[in-house]
């Protein structure tokens, strides 16, 4: 039988939350492109949203 361990796997966060910020960004430039000034409004709405909810998993998880 083969008693070789196998290799860690690579840690892919930093690439993982980069590529997330990048989506995140692009579909914001979208909804706010697709109504001009007004779309700034749930943009905004989006990001405080966002920040909220970030802020409350990490109450709870400490």
């Amino acid at each position: 039988m083969d008693q070789r361990h196998p290799q860690p796997a690579p840690n892919y966060t930093n690439a993982a939350l980069t590529m997330g910020w990048v989506n995140l960004m692009s579909v914001l430039m979208v909804i706010w492109g697709l109504w001009g000034l007004w779309g700034l409004l749930p943009v905004l709405m989006i990001s405080a949203g966002l920040n909220r909810g970030i802020t409350w998993l990490a109450l709870r998880r400490s």
